[in-house]
C-alpha cells in the first residue's frame, strides 16, 4: 500500500523537553523529526503534535513546533493519542496516519496498535522514533510490524506523497530535502 497526499496525517507523539534528553540519539532524532515535519509542511501534510502530561515533562522541543505555521497540539495522560481521544475529528476522513516521535515502546506503540485497531493504515517512521533505549526502540518496532504497521523512513514518506518528479513541489522537496547530508 502507497501513501497517497490526499488520505495521509503525520502525527508527532511527545517529543517533549525534559524527556528528549533521556532518549537514545536525541539529538539526531529531533533533527531527523524536524526534517520530515518540515517535508510534511512542503507536501501539504496535516500535522498533529501530542504531549504526554507537559505540566510534568514540558511541551514539544518548540524547534518542532515552529515548523508549522499553526501547530496543533493536543494534551494526554493516557500513553495512547487515541485512548486520550487526541486524535481531532477533522481528521476522521485521513485513513493513512504517518507517525514520528517518542517513545517507541511506549506511547508510539500504544498508539499505532489502537489506530490500527480502529482501521487506519498506519507508517512508522523508523528512523523518526526513538526510546531511552536502542533495544526498546527495536522491539517497538519489530511488534508494530508484526500487528501490522508499515515500518519505513522518511525518504520514503517524502517521494510516496509526491507521487512523480518533474513538478514544482518534487523541485523544492529535492532542493530543500533530498540533497547534500541528511540529519
Amino acid at each position: 500500500m502507497l501513501m497517497h497526499p490526499e488520505k495521509a496525517a503525520l502525527l508527532v507523539i511527545d517529543i517533549q523537553e525534559k524527556l528528549v534528553p533521556a532518549i537514545h540519539d536525541s539529538n539526531g532524532l529531533a533533527a531527523r523529526a524536524g526534517w520530515l515535519i518540515e517535508a510534511c509542511q512542503v507536501l501539504g501534510t496535516p500535522t498533529l503534535f501530542t504531549e504526554q502530561y507537559p505540566r510534568g515533562l514540558g511541551h514539544t522541543l518548540p524547534a518542532l513546533t515552529s515548523l508549522v505555521k499553526q501547530p496543533e497540539v493536543v494534551d494526554k495522560v493516557h500513553f495512547s493519542a487515541v485512548a486520550g481521544g487526541c486524535v481531532p475529528e477533522h481528521w476522521q476522513d485521513r485513513s493513512q496516519i504517518i507517525v514520528c516521535g517518542m517513545e517507541t515502546h511506549v506511547c508510539v506503540l500504544q498508539t499505532v496498535l489502537e489506530l490500527l485497531q480502529s482501521g487506519k493504515a498506519v507508517f512508522v517512521v523508523a528512523d523518526a522514533v526513538g526510546s531511552r533505549s536502542e533495544e526498546d526502540r527495536h522491539l517497538g518496532l519489530e511488534r508494530m510490524r508484526s500487528a501490522g504497521a508499515h515500518i519505513v523512513s522518511r525518504e520514503m514518506v517524502v517521494f510516496e506523497l509526491m507521487q512523480q518528479a518533474g513538478t514544482d513541489t518534487f523541485k523544492a522537496i529535492s532542493k530543500q530535502f533530498l540533497v547534500g547530508e541528511q540529519p
